[in-house]
């Protein structure tokens, strides 16, 4: 008789989910799944609203990267309406765009997936959380945490016009340019964000690099699979989170593709499953072989280690040296090793601070022309930038009168999703042996689709328009 482990609720994520494990009659895993049981359907609803209200709309499908749905909602209305963001907006946004991702990439770390390493994976389970990490690196360091990414949300407050949901996205630009006396403070921020990631990547070093124990864990077979890799990249195939062409490389480093937005229907498809509502995408030219590694199956990943995977190297000084003292570690690049991607996050937390920096010391910054003012506009706009768990898309397709007809999102966690699945259920065949189970095991099958950071609220879609999920009724 086959025995199902189910983790129920998944912990340390955003969104709902769960994971079954599917034991044969000598315990050992036939099967595991990862299951997203609550359908939000986001795009359906957008439709019949004005597309201007997008970038205030789609930021409410989460309340961990709204800024992320502002972004790539207000490039897609640039394109819709034809309208090119004059340089200081362009400038703004990308500003705003990295403090949030300095921010969010610090919250995986010290709250979500850090206390698995600062605390220890099988440590007991309520010590694995942002209390447990408090205790071990201590109060004054849990304090800084709180201060950095408070003043760094206080920046995009500035610039947004809210902390957390931002209101300045416009077709064409933003709603309001800085002053100097804006551009001082910020100054001051940003500066200090740079320190704190640099002192951020001597804890990882000192508590994660320096351990033998999790040295091994990082570069074992547990946590690794040989996959296709995507992120925006700038002309030079540097990372950038805000603008550039999304670049695909395969398992081995070559480069695969290279497209612009527009074009991501050519090389992207998506698909459902009976058993979830995280919708999975896949390589169009490679196809789709099932939740298999290699080279000649279309699964690919997003998020900070396939961003740096993809890339040839970061845009800023500090950044690069930890991207080649990272791959140096590794032996390999691209690193296949999914437990490096809380190294990469915090590389990522590094390069957010610097590129921060940079803007706030260009006096193009407070340019009082801060918007383009749309004179024609199309039916059609689709946006891209990097979210902190990898790269989102918006489409939108309007009327003549610029209702929206039709929304399609294509965000991180759908890119990451068959990886997700192959992640789980590779861990779970190499913990649990002979029916033996324990919390710690339990804990490092989470760990697998904890690395990613998941996000299952933005996630879920139903192609077919109807409910297909297989639910599981226990009597």
């Amino acid at each position: 008789m086959t025995k199902r482990i189910t983790i129920d609720p998944i912990t340390r994520l955003e969104g709902h989910g769960k994971i079954s494990v599917f034991l044969n009659d000598e315990g050992n895993v036939e099967h595991a799944y990862l299951q997203v049981p609550d359908f939000r359907g986001f795009e359906k609803f957008c439709e019949g609203r004005a597309v201007e209200e997008m970038p205030t709309l789609t930021q409410k499908i989460c309340g961990v990267c709204p800024t992320a749905h502002h972004i790539a909602s207000s490039k897609a209305l640039d394109k819709l309406f034809n309208a090119d963001p004059p340089p200081a907006a362009k400038k703004l946004r990308e500003l705003m765009h990295n403090a949030f991702m300095f921010e969010d990439h610090l919250l995986h770390f010290y709250f979500l997936g850090g206390p698995d390493f600062i605390v220890g994976p099988d440590a007991p389970k309520e010590k694995r959380n942002i209390l447990g990490v408090i205790d071990k690196v201590g109060v004054e360091i849990g304090k800084k945490v709180i201060d950095i990414r408070k003043r760094v949300r206080g920046l995009n407050t500035m610039i947004s016009g809210s902390p957390l949901y931002p209101v300045c996205g416009l077709p064409g630009g933003i709603s309001k340019a800085l002053t100097e006396e804006d551009r001082a403070h910020i100054k001051v921020i940003t500066k200090d964000a740079v320190e704190f990631a640099r002192f951020t990547l001597k804890v990882f070093d000192n508590i994660v690099l320096k351990n033998r124990e999790y040295i091994g864990l990082i570069k074992g077979d547990i946590f690794y699979h040989r996959t296709y890799y995507m992120g925006l990249v700038d002309e030079n195939n540097r990372v950038n989170f805000y603008d550039g062409k999304v670049r695909v490389v395969t398992p081995d480093g070559n480069e695969f593709k290279k497209f612009g937005a527009k074009d991501y229907q050519k090389y992207l498809q998506e698909q459902v499953v009976p058993w979830s509502y995280l919708k999975i995408l896949y390589l169009k030219d490679i196809g789709w072989k099932g939740f298999v590694d290699g080279i000649d199956n279309g699964v690919y990943r997003v998020g900070p280690l396939a961003r740096l995977n993809a890339s040839e190297g970061m845009a800023t000084p500090l950044a690069q040296a930890e991207y080649e003292k990272m791959f140096s570690l590794l032996g390999s690049k691209p690193a296949h090793n999914t437990l490096a991607y809380h190294w990469a996050r915090l590389i990522e937390v590094l390069y957010a601070a610097e590129r921060m920096n940079e803007l706030a010391h260009d006096p193009v910054l407070t340019d009082q022309k801060v918007r383009s003012i749309p004179e024609k506009m199309k039916k059609d706009g689709i946006g891209v930038c990097e979210a902190p768990r990898g790269t989102l898309f918006h489409h939108y397709t309007t009327d003549d009168k610029g209702i929206v007809k039709k929304v399609n999102l294509l965000v991180a966690t759908q890119n990451n999703a068959a990886a997700l699945c192959m992640s789980i259920e590779k861990a779970a065949r190499a913990v649990i042996k002979d029916g033996s189970v324990s919390d710690g095991k339990l804990n490092m099958i989470e760990m697998a689709f904890r690395a990613y950071d998941p996000c299952l609220a933005c996630a879920t879609h139903c192609i077919s328009g109807k409910f297909p999920t297989i639910v599981n009724i226990n009597v």
